[in-house]
């Protein structure tokens, strides 16, 4: 398992001439920035005990974030991870909230599922550039999936087995982070290693609309290294975001968002494309119930 994106230091699929931004693209209203923040989030939850929230690859770029967000926030939620590795779970601290399981054996990932409120999926499929690529002699470097790992297995059926898992013992959210793009079946993502990566997500995707179940899925932009809470946050749906020059998003972004996610009943029942003005313009998003009523679609 990784992190939810199909990211590899190519160059990004992501880049284009720019163009103006969709006319439904909207930013959250601005706000007093913590402050905002600490009470809309408070409001919302309502009270009660902490939720108990299972991310996946929570050994992953994004998912370190989320899990760490999660035990920050202990009057809220009981956070618990899955990582696939013992290595990955020394990542985040190898506690005994850390699973080890495998999302394509679903009896392996039921001892982490079992009981929890919700679910974050962070899980995605990694292509690896084949060995002996020069970038001095122009061209493009070629990659490959290992052998059980591809977008099919991984994005398709391991998602399913944890949307399957988290329906049957009573999951009351989950959220789902993918990537923009999956309107077009010629992204430059689809073409890496021939395994139509995008697709196999757009299909998961779809099977969690699909299931019953409160969901909220967050199609990101690129993802990138930089601290979060720094910018403003827009939103929008199919794709139309990457015919703009605001087509990236910072990771910490991406995990506050899915967080927050579990706090609002406006973010229930969405799937939503992110990303992010560049730091310096714009407000910092603050008001996360007003960025999720932006949202007005389904899938």
């Amino acid at each position: 398992m990784a992190t939810a994106s199909a990211c590899v230091r190519v160059a990004s699929p992501f880049m284009g001439p720019p163009l103006r931004h969709p006319c439904h693209v909207i930013s959250a209203r601005r706000g007093p920035r913590k402050a905002g923040l600490v009470v809309t989030a408070a409001a919302a939850a309502g009270g009660g005990s902490p939720r108990t929230v299972l991310v996946t690859t929570a050994g992953g770029r994004t998912g370190q974030i989320v899990y760490k967000k999660l035990k920050e926030r202990a009057g809220q939620f009981v956070g618990r991870g899955l990582v696939r590795t013992g290595e990955s779970k020394g990542k985040i601290g190898g506690g005994d909230d850390v699973f080890i399981g495998d999302i394509r054996d679903p009896e392996s990932i039921a001892p982490a599922i079992e009981g929890i409120d919700a679910l974050i999926i962070l899980t995605s499929a990694v292509p690896k550039m084949k060995p002996g690529f020069d970038p001095s002699k122009g061209g493009r470097p070629e990659f490959y999936f290992e052998e059980g790992s591809y977008p099919e297995q991984v994005d398709w059926i391991g998602q399913k087995n944890q949307i399957d898992a988290a329906k049957n013992i009573g999951a009351k959210h989950i959220v789902l982070v993918g990537s923009m793009g999956g309107t077009d079946i010629n992204h430059p993502l689809n073409k890496l290693g021939n395994a139509n990566i995008l697709v196999w997500k757009r299909k998961a995707e779809q099977y969690l609309a699909d299931s019953g179940l409160p969901y909220t899925i967050i199609r990101a932009g690129g993802l990138q290294d930089k601290d979060g809470g720094l910018r403003e946050l827009i939103v929008g749906k199919d794709d139309e975001i990457l015919k703009t020059e605001t087509r990236t998003i910072a990771r910490a972004d991406v995990a506050e968002v899915c967080i927050q996610a579990l706090l609002f009943e406006e973010a229930k029942f969405k799937a939503f494309d992110l990303a992010s003005k560049p730091e310096g313009e714009g407000t910092p998003t603050t008001d996360f119930s007003a960025l999720f009523a932006q949202v007005n679609s389904r899938f």
